[in-house]
């Protein structure tokens, strides 16, 4: 689940906030609480078809986060009446589950979050729905790309902007696509959203340090057409302005002393 980026890096004291550093044992929590999300996404993958509504897939997250004796880290979450997030064509984030069917041609985004133990996870796919049109297939796989292109730049030494500026140069460089600016990645761990903001753009070598113990959950948004973005009614879901279809990709990260550790793929994944 993504975040607004914050105005400010002090705080209403006028103190700098701290990045939370994890040790080792932290992050293995983080770890287990990654396979969960993990889990969850690719049987809600699997599950996404035609003919299925997006309630349904949420009833499906809530078993298997709780098979896996995790919490769900959306439900409730200032409000949040669901497990997951389901984004559908032009939702870009924060679509909640009800009672819409997935039809032949849709891009779905599943976003999920669990919490083993206190420590957090938090992971995005992106579905495609039966047979999609191949500008709406290629704008997904961009996204993904660029999520790996960001998730390479988080590594001990780098700057924070350095993972946006990875990011927004595979989706600009890929042809003329929306980069979401309104919603960031994060960081994460004992919190679902911490400081600090990571934007998906902007220029390289700016921003914190990155160090070994933090983590950060990256999450490119794209679009077919315009970034700009709003909310509905409902005050949560996003959706572009111009009504263009919207992917999102995610995954959350360690930063360790052999590079990052990507904490939400099912198999064991250091870059």
């Amino acid at each position: 689940m993504c975040s607004q980026p914050s105005g400010s890096t002090a705080d209403v004291f006028g103190k700098r906030q701290k990045i939370e550093i994890k040790n080792t044992e932290q992050i293995a929590l983080m770890r287990e609480a990654g396979v969960v999300v993990a889990t969850t996404l690719e049987t809600l993958r699997q599950a996404a078809v035609a003919g299925v509504t997006t309630a349904d897939l949420d009833a499906i997250a809530r078993r298997v986060i709780a098979e896996h004796n995790a919490t769900p880290s959306f439900l409730g979450y200032h409000g949040f009446p669901a497990v997951i997030c389901t984004s559908v064509n032009s939702a870009v984030v924060h679509g909640i589950p009800d009672d819409t069917v997935l039809r032949d041609g849709d891009l779905l985004s599943i976003d999920c979050g669990a919490i083993v133990q206190g420590w957090h996870g938090d992971a995005a796919i992106t579905v495609p729905i039966g047979t999609v049109s191949d500008d709406v297939a290629r704008l997904s796989e961009v996204t993904r790309e660029a999520m790996w292109a960001g998730l390479r730049q988080a590594r001990a030494g780098n700057r924070l902007s350095d993972i946006g500026h990875a990011i927004e140069n595979v989706i600009r460089g890929a042809g003329s696509y929306g980069v979401v600016e309104e919603y960031v990645g994060h960081g994460i761990g004992s919190q679902m959203h911490m400081y600090p903001s990571v934007p998906n753009y902007g220029r390289p070598g700016e921003g914190p340090t990155l160090e070994v113990g933090m983590a950060l959950a990256i999450e490119p948004m794209a679009t077919l057409g315009s970034a700009t973005v709003r909310v509905l009614d409902d005050e949560w879901t996003v959706v572009t302005d111009d009504d263009s279809t919207a992917a999102h990709w995610e995954h959350t990260v360690a930063i360790t002393a052999d590079g990052p550790w990507v904490l939400t793929a099912l198999e064991e994944i250091r870059l």
